[in-house]
């Protein structure tokens, strides 16, 4: 058991080995241009290192080792040591072998002036780490040092510096002009040659003037043959081009700023920060009027836009029509929005949440706000307390009423005649938004008023609820004992009993053409029944009558039924008795009965009618009946209708009144679809005003629009036409003087398309030139070829 362990703890070794090798960085992998090589083979993890430049270079680095990889923290690039001037040699000069700085590496070699030989063994100097090597060579001079040339002589606006008087071989003379208006008109240096003449005549000074300069891709404002000195050149370049800075003048050697106009250019400065996708894909500089498209990362947008995904054009003066930088959506401070704490916020990002507090009087309409698209939300993320205009039953608010109150507000009102309380009643807004003090209007019990009794103990206009009081009946009526009464929650007494005269029991009655019977549990009401031909004389059988006040019970009569006559004569129909008090009606073929039975009413029948059954006027929308329209037709009645123009069926119509008096055969007005108008568009094949609902129709777009191909569009049920597609105006292909499309050339190019082009030999620009179709069917980015 005892070598298995020391193998699992051989791989623990191996494994930890391992892992920390895999932390560790190595010498090879310093790549730096021109460096000594660092000590040792591998650094462990955090170690640092200091990496010098070679000999002749200066410069450092500070690598650390982090992870397995080398990090910068201090970047110095290792550059060529540079040398003093290596010193001029009289009677010659020096030229640099290559290059065009005094740098470590570089030589220069010394040539000695015509009549002038070298003494010294070496002639050049070489840059090393400590300076220049070796010695300044010299020249000394030959038999031409006896050579001499005349006096010079000069006008009063020359000035020469030199050996004006006795020049000998290899003396230079330089002009001056005495005025800094004027200019050396003539070679401004002259030397003595060895054959004892200057090198060129001594020159004149002239006035300081400037011809007009020729510029591509510009012309000059107001334009003269020659400018003065110190004269400004006002000059424009045509569109897509932009003038260089500067002023140019005229100064001695000519303008000081070269006037040139060079091509307006737009670079996009962010490719990838927060970028999805750019069209066309790569390029970062865009002439004047090309277009780029870019479409922004989940988590981003075009600043003030809240857009995604935008165009952009570059203008004429080489700037954005907007900003095309995609940044990352975040939220300020809402401090605008009435938050308390916390008292300064972070800029947040995308989906982060922060807790809050709202200001005194405003709650927070969430636990936590969100940063979104659209801000923070909820929005708003505090609203004011308010408390709501109270609603109290039974009660009149005292004064302006408002649909609002702020906190703290107090409003007094008073219940309604009638309720308690009586008095004023004052209630406050509070913090919470709710009214503090109120108490609800209850209504109250009016006195009583009992006929024959008076209340005990007083009386009052009002009563509380559940108050309890009591009355007593005058004498001679009963009750004879006190009566308590309650005032209840709805306002009313409960338990009230009223007074009646005391008196003995009321005598039965007799009754003619009928019949009574008592009930004998029931001494203050008798029913009775009539004779056949008499009715009672309320209600259809039995009639009922009751004692007043315990002492007589009120009058029971039966009288006589009015009988009806034979049945009526109804037009268009015929009656049937059911029963002597109900007859039945029967209209003839196309007629209706406005009552289907009539009844026997205080000895008269009822008037039966039988009406004609018709068909009113038709309201078909979007149609109009042909020939003379009626307010009403008969049964089987036929009359047509057509549709408006742009509805169907565009036929005729014919539709029936039936014998329920509807119409039969009604098709509704359909909307159709007009004919299209498609700019820029034709429809193919024969032309109609309108088109069913689901027709298909095909157009093309004219020659230099597109699609190229055909389009076909449907008439939905809502009479539109589904499916449209615009003819947009395309690029014809370029004609460009002195140049040849590169790859096959089509008549017309889409919107966005990119060609090439390459000027013939013998004409600028040489490479080739890439133009793009912009949405206006303009070529942009066109150069002309010029030889």
């Amino acid at each position: 058991m005892r070598v298995p362990v020391k193998l699992i703890g051989f791989g623990f070794w191996l494994f930890f080995l391992n892992c920390a090798r895999c932390q560790e960085c190595l010498r090879e992998n310093i790549i730096y241009e021109n460096t000594e090589p660092v000590e040792k083979a591998s650094y462990a993890d955090g170690e640092r290192v200091k990496l010098n430049c070679r000999t002749g270079y200066t410069g450092f680095y500070r690598l650390k080792c982090e992870k397995g990889e080398w990090k910068k923290s201090i970047e110095r690039p290792c550059a060529k040591k540079k040398c003093n001037h290596p010193g001029d040699t009289p009677n010659g000069n020096f030229e640099l072998e290559e290059g065009t700085e005094f740098v470590f590496g570089v030589t220069v070699v010394y040539k000695c002036n015509k009549g002038y030989e070298m003494t010294s063994r070496i002639n050049h100097r070489s840059c090393r780490a400590q300076g220049w090597d070796n010695a300044v060579p010299v020249c000394e001079g030959t038999i031409y040092e006896m050579v001499k040339c005349p006096a010079i002589r000069t006008d009063e606006g020359v000035t020469a510096s030199g050996n004006t008087e006795e020049g000998s071989y290899g003396d230079v003379i330089r002009f001056e002009c005495v005025s800094s208006d004027k200019m050396i008109n003539g070679s401004s240096e002259i030397h003595c040659e060895e054959t004892g003449k200057w090198s060129d005549v001594v020159p004149k000074c002239k006035d300081i003037t400037c011809t007009a300069p020729v510029i591509p891709n510009g012309y000059a404002v107001d334009s003269q043959p020659e400018y003065k000195k110190d004269a400004p050149l006002n000059y424009k370049c045509y569109k897509t081009f932009k003038p260089r800075e500067g002023i140019p003048k005229c100064a001695e050697f000519g303008w000081t700023v070269k006037p040139e106009c060079d091509e307006v250019n737009c670079v996009l400065k962010s490719t990838t920060y927060g970028v999805k996708m750019i069209i066309p894909h790569g390029k970062t500089i865009f002439g004047a009027r090309e277009i780029v498209e870019i479409t922004c990362s989940e988590k981003y947008w075009f600043f003030g836009t809240k857009e995604t995904k935008e165009t952009f054009t570059c203008k004429d003066n080489g700037e954005w029509d907007n900003e095309p930088v995609c940044a990352e959506i975040t939220c300020d401070d809402p401090r605008d929005q009435l938050v308390y704490r916390p008292y300064f916020w972070r800029t947040m990002k995308l989906g982060e949440k922060q807790s809050y507090i709202c200001v005194y009087g405003y709650s927070q309409t969430a636990a936590e706000a969100t940063c979104t698209r659209d801000g923070w939300t909820p929005n708003p993320l505090c609203t004011e307390i308010v408390c709501a205009a109270p609603n109290i039953p039974n009660a009149q608010t005292v004064g302006f009423q408002r649909p609002n109150y702020r906190i703290n507000s107090i409003i007094r009102y008073k219940c309604h005649p009638g309720f308690e309380p009586e008095e004023l009643v004052q209630i406050t807004c509070d913090r919470e938004g709710q009214w503090r003090g109120i108490q609800q209007c209850t209504e109250i019990c009016a006195a009583p008023n009992i006929p024959n009794a008076e209340i005990v103990r007083g009386q009052r206009p009002n009563y509380r609820i559940s108050s309890r009081i009591q009355y007593k009946c005058h004498p001679g009526f009963e009750p004879e004992e006190p009566v308590e009464i309650t005032c209840e929650p709805e306002g009313q007494w409960r338990g009230i009993q009223q007074c009646f005269k005391i008196s003995k029991l009321c005598r039965e009655s007799f009754l003619e053409n009928g019949f009574i019977y008592i009930d004998p549990s029931n001494k203050e009401e008798i029913f009775y029944s009539c004779d056949p031909g008499y009715k009672p004389f309320s209600g259809n059988w039995w009639g009922s009558v009751t004692c007043r006040k315990g002492s007589q019970f009120e009058e029971a009569r039966c009288i006589r039924k009015e009988e009806c006559g034979a049945l009526p004569s109804v037009h268009h129909g015929k009656l049937t008795l059911l029963d002597p008090e109900t007859a039945d009606v029967k209209c003839d073929p196309g007629f209706m009965s406005t009552n289907r039975s009539i009844k026997c009413t205080n000895g008269r029948w009822e008037k039966p009618v039988c009406k004609e059954i018709v068909c009113a006027a038709p309201n078909i929308p979007y149609a109009e009946i042909v020939g003379l329209q009626r307010p009403n037709y008969r049964i089987n009645s036929r009359i047509p209708y057509k549709c408006i123009p742009g509805f169907e069926p565009e036929e005729l119509v014919q539709i029936t009144c039936d014998r329920e008096g509807q119409w039969r055969g009604i098709q509704q007005c359909t909307e159709m679809c007009a004919t299209p108008t498609i700019p820029n568009a034709e429809i193919k094949g024969p032309q109609r005003s309108y088109y069913r609902i689901y027709s298909r129709i095909q157009y093309d777009c004219h020659q230099g629009f597109e699609p190229e191909e055909s389009v076909q569009i449907t008439c939905d049920r809502e009479g539109q036409w589904r499916g449209i597609k615009q003819c947009i105006e395309m690029c014809a292909a370029p004609n460009i003087t002195n140049a040849e499309i590169v790859g096959r050339q089509r008549p017309n190019y889409r919107i966005y398309s990119r060609i090439q082009y390459k000027c013939h030999p013998g004409f600028e620009p040489e490479e080739s030139v890439q133009i793009t179709c912009d949405r206006e069917g303009q070529w942009r980015g066109i150069q002309q070829c010029s030889s």
